[in-house]
């Protein structure tokens, strides 16, 4: 934890009238959470400044949570203070007029990989920005105030990137976290409802999703997701991308990947993984992250195999060379 550099944030936000709130395109629950939740903090806690959410883009899947805020001038950025949160690369950021702002703070826990903002707290070993944001708030508590709508936000956040608190970047502090925000007061029934039901059709993707998946022999699986086979389905891009968690429990498979086709013909990737590390594997494929959960983008079906092949020998020499693993 670092208190210097927290302090540092909280003295330029109330040093600022006008503060827009950044993260990143493509949003999860993350990006959403840690954003709304500063929002509302600041909000809460200083009622005569102007606070905008300030993005180009939004989450079907995440919708229950509110939309986003009107889109300010290029002028009233220019004395704004911009607040990006759980991005680490600029080419990333929603709205990339974050640049007109007079100074800018990056709130983050992904691998540093690029230096955009005059003020920088990132945390890599952190299970979420919003984790970082309830921090944020414990440390101040005594000067910041927090209702019920900035606690459902954060937690949103902390639940989805930990995979509810299951993966490794989940410690004591971070429960002891989720806790203090718990304590706010939160309609969990509801939340989770929000989070995790699904429609008919999305079981009916799901089962056949099931048959589709394929494995390299090193046990990579991996899923190709077309933009037939989403039409067919009824599926989102948000959805489509979901299916990777399918792929998540299966013995002795210790890297899934699931490939999306776009619209434009490119194929987002999501890489995940169980004890093997696949940063570094997506950082060479137009992406990157955490150690255990990146994202990336490929352009070709030829470029999809390569990935997939080099997956393959990835958890092939894990594998040859650590025990324990499942």
């Amino acid at each position: 934890m670092n208190i210097e550099k927290m302090q540092i944030i909280l003295d330029k936000i109330k040093e600022y009238d006008k503060i827009f709130i950044f993260r990143h395109f493509r949003p999860d629950g993350d990006a959403v959470g840690s954003s709304r939740g500063l929002a509302e903090i600041l909000k809460a806690t200083f009622k005569d400044k102007d606070i905008r959410l300030q993005n180009c883009d939004h989450s079907d899947y995440l919708a229950f949570l509110g939309g986003e805020d009107e889109l300010a001038s290029d002028e009233e950025y220019r004395d704004a203070l911009g607040i990006v949160c759980d991005t680490a690369t600029a080419k990333r950021i929603s709205n990339q007029k974050y640049s007109l702002c007079r100074e800018l703070v990056k709130i983050d826990h992904h691998i540093p990989i690029e230096s955009y903002a005059a003020y920088e707290w990132v945390e890599e070993e952190r299970s979420s920005a919003c984790e970082m944001i309830a921090c944020f708030y414990d440390t101040f508590k005594d000067q910041l105030k927090i209702n019920e709508t900035a606690a459902r936000y954060i937690y949103t956040g902390m639940v989805t990137d930990s995979g509810r608190f299951r993966f490794r970047s989940v410690s004591g502090e971070t429960m002891r976290l989720a806790g203090v925000i718990l304590g706010v007061g939160i309609d969990t029934d509801t939340l989770y409802a929000n989070l995790y039901l699904k429609s008919l059709s999305e079981y009916k993707f799901e089962a056949y999703a099931r048959r589709k998946m394929k494995f390299t022999e090193g046990g990579v699986a991996y899923l190709y997701i077309s933009n037939s086979m989403k039409k067919r389905f009824g599926l989102t891009d948000e959805e489509a991308s979901a299916s990777v968690s399918l792929m998540d429990s299966i013995k002795g498979s210790l890297i899934w990947l699931a490939f999306i086709e776009g619209k434009d013909g490119s194929i987002r990737v999501r890489l995940r993984s169980r004890f093997v590390t696949v940063d570094k594997l997506a950082n060479n494929y137009n992406g990157g992250g955490h150690a255990c959960a990146s994202g990336a983008t490929v352009y070709s079906k030829k470029e999809m195999k390569k990935l997939i092949k080099d997956a393959d020998a990835l958890l092939t020499d894990y594998k040859k060379n650590n025990t324990g693993w499942l």
